[in-house]
């Protein structure tokens, strides 16, 4: 295993890093995040045509670079750093991979390399809070998750050669302003119960109008830089992703989207953890209390240099999940999203603390920081789900058999005083 970066890896985070310093301020953040469709436009397109940050990982044929996932998670980290509220999780990191893997050619054909160029936007709609069950994250997908029974969820049932779709998706990223959905339906009854992907194109005319029975509303969010809505379908037309032979290749194409899309997260964990320890200990070397400044304390330097090691041991293990994403190893990137969210809680509030009265306001940016943290563990975890379910599937409190008490030879045992 070559741990060194590549130069087009360090060309890219640099190019990207300079982008957002001009880009992508707090003022600028704060700007973007309160427009209708919850990101800067221009700043998108800036990321999709000097940059190809959409086509990173696809395939060239369909208009992308050809990089491995490896070089978008790595890309992800600066993204997160700036806090950049753009839609490229939902769109190269959870749509684009399930089209590419699951898609007819006539499908890749039409939309990859929309994708790629920035020109289409995209959301993969998962009904009720059940996305990181989906991705395989906190729970086998193999249950009902996207609404089995007569009841909740989206079902979807044929009509003539096409499909229809009826539910609700009410956590859906960048679903009130991408141009696809990628919705998540159960069909077959309880005979043939199975879940299968659909395309819904969300496309707004010029009257105003969307798809016939599609309804979306954006939901106020606890982290603004991650847009969501609550989505609404009545009876949609709706073309089902792939062929008859993918589908059953939904459920593993979910897992193998779950475990890149948990590493990118812990990426732009690790950056937002790293931004705001470096803002926490310049502040401590300015901000000066009893004629010293606070950051010559040694109980500031304990508290510090715990967060530095945190973000250290989170960014190891980010980078692990990465290489294991471009080779087929390991699945660690759940792991490696707990360790990252653990990091970027514990970065923000040790620097809400140390940054005194200002850190508490509004106007500073410490809370947004809290916030992404607070809020990709409420989209996609809990924390402890994550390692719970990781340690489940490595088997690690498995045994061979019942365990059997052994008791202790006399010479070792204890005397207890009463």
């Amino acid at each position: 295993m070559d741990a060194r970066f590549t130069t087009e890896q360090d060309e890219i985070r640099r190019a990207l890093r300079e982008v957002l310093h001009q880009r992508c301020g707090p003022e600028q953040v704060r700007t973007a995040v309160r427009t209708p469709d919850g990101h800067d436009g221009a700043l998108w397109q800036t990321l999709a045509h000097r940059l190809g940050l959409p086509g990173l990982a696809l395939p060239e044929t369909y208009g992308g670079v050809g990089c491995p996932v490896t070089d978008l998670v790595l890309a992800c980290e600066e993204t997160g750093r700036a806090l950049a509220p753009t839609p490229l999780l939902p769109t190269a990191v959870l749509a684009a991979p399930l089209i590419l893997a699951l898609g007819t050619d006539a499908q890749r054909t039409a939309l990859l390399p929309r994708i790629a160029s920035g020109e289409l936007t995209a959301a993969l709609a998962v009904p009720g809070r059940a996305l990181p069950v989906a991705l395989g994250l906190t729970g086998d997908n193999g249950g009902s998750w996207a609404g089995g029974g007569r009841a909740g969820g989206v079902q979807a049932r044929r009509c003539g050669t096409g499909w229809r779709l009826h539910g609700e998706a009410d956590q859906v990223l960048d679903g009130h302003s991408a141009r696809l959905l990628v919705v998540a339906a159960h069909t077959g009854g309880y005979a043939r119960s199975r879940t299968l992907l659909f395309l819904v194109p969300a496309d707004t005319t010029a009257a105003g109008n969307t798809t016939a029975g599609l309804r979306r509303t954006r939901q106020t969010a606890l982290d603004e830089t991650r847009p969501r809505a609550c989505v609404e379908l009545r009876d949609v037309p709706a073309e089902l992703l792939g062929d008859a032979e993918n589908a059953g290749h939904v459920l593993r194409a979910l897992a193998d989207t779950g475990n890149a899309t948990a590493a990118t997260l812990a990426a732009e964990a690790v950056g937002a953890a790293d931004r705001m320890l470096e803002r926490t200990v310049a502040y401590a070397r300015q901000r000066e209390q009893f004629g010293r400044p606070i950051g010559s304390f040694q109980a500031v330097k304990h508290r510090l240099a715990d967060v530095h090691v945190r973000v250290q041991a989170a960014r190891s293990a980010v980078y692990y999940a990465a290489w294991s994403c471009g080779t087929g190893g390991d699945r660690a990137g759940a792991l490696a999203l707990a360790q990252a969210l653990d990091a970027l809680r514990l970065a923000a509030s040790e620097g809400i603390q140390l940054h005194g009265g200002i850190g508490f306001t509004w106007e500073h940016e410490a809370h947004l920081y809290f916030k992404r943290a607070a809020g990709d563990e409420l989209l996609f975890g809990p924390v402890h789900r994550l390692r719970a379910h990781a340690a489940d599937e490595a088997g690690l409190f498995a045994t061979a058999g019942p365990v059997r008490a052994v008791r202790a030879p006399e010479t070792e045992r204890k005397t207890v005083v009463r």
